[in-house]
């Protein structure tokens, strides 16, 4: 068990449940419009994205240079085997992903899930695997909110609807927005490790001075966004609730602004927030298109 726990940390499981949540949020808006009428789809997708996600999570950690450590405190040993392990469960993994691929062309999915799904996969890779890898570029945040926010919901909901509608582009773009903020908050708590090992994230490319109001603008640019779709006819029925998660926002911008002014950071309280935001928003969201 004590082997097999590193993996399980490794699978990035809040990533995997950003995922599924906007997975649903994409077959909500379908449903939302009436015509989410394919539980199979559903499901064959579901389980493509989870499977692509865990692939991509796992191969992120199996190549890390070989002079950063998987674990702790760990001997060459142990990191052999676990490297070996990350390689073997997600080539399985996209192996799966691989046969789920040719069943939707076997099953007549539109041409918009096709596209969409081979957008997914090739960001999937090109975040996770050199020479690219966007994950220690500067530019893996950047990746992560446009597949959370925009390229899962578009899969999904084309998979049911085969086609896009503009509702999806009136959540997506502040949901981009809230993820990048998200996903710069995380990291934080890394920043000297990933100076020490020089991994290009966002926050080591434009450094926190920058990063703490650019999360600030991030945040903001959201609600103003989502307080403008009822201005293009969108019903403020499906919008409303979403702003009963401004106050944690809020608090998240006042709590970083402290961080900046030199406060002792906590950084697992600043994390449980911004996850909060983020997942509250998607949850609530989703949630209210399904109950529509």
């Amino acid at each position: 068990m004590s082997r097999l726990k590193p993996l399980l940390t490794f699978s990035n499981p809040p990533l995997l449940a950003l995922a599924v949540l906007t997975y649903a949020l994409g077959a909500g808006i379908a449903r939302y419009l009436g015509r989410a009428n394919n539980p199979l789809l559903f499901g064959l997708g579901f389980i493509w994205i989870l499977l692509l996600f865990l692939a991509m999570s796992l191969l992120t950690i199996y190549f890390r240079p070989h002079n950063e450590p998987l674990v702790k405190g760990e001997t060459i040993k142990e990191q052999n085997w676990l490297r070996a392990a990350l390689f073997q469960v997600s080539i399985a993994a996209l192996g799966i992903a691989a046969l789920l691929f040719v069943t939707f062309l076997q099953m007549g999915v539109s041409p918009p899930a096709i596209f969409y799904a081979v957008l997914i996969f090739l960001t999937a890779l090109i975040y996770a695997l050199p020479p690219l890898r966007l994950a220690t570029n500067g530019f893996g945040e950047l990746a992560l909110a446009v597949l959370i926010a925009l390229l899962i919901p578009a899969f999904s909901l084309s998979l049911q609807m085969g086609e896009i509608h503009r509702l999806l582009g009136a959540f997506s773009f502040p949901l981009v927005a809230l993820s990048l903020a998200y996903f710069l908050v995380l990291d934080f708590p890394t920043y000297k490790e990933d100076r020490k090992y020089e991994r290009g994230n966002l926050l080591f490319r434009i450094g926190w001075q920058r990063a703490i109001p650019l999360h600030h603008i991030l945040i903001l640019t959201a609600y103003f966004l989502f307080a403008t779709m009822p201005q293009f006819g969108f019903p403020w029925a499906i919008i409303g609730p979403v702003f009963l998660v401004m106050p944690f926002a809020l608090f998240e911008i006042y709590w970083m602004q402290e961080i900046a002014s030199g406060s002792n950071p906590n950084w697992r309280f600043l994390k449980i927030i911004a996850t909060t935001v983020i997942g509250l928003t998607l949850y609530i969201i989703t949630f209210t298109l399904w109950t529509r």
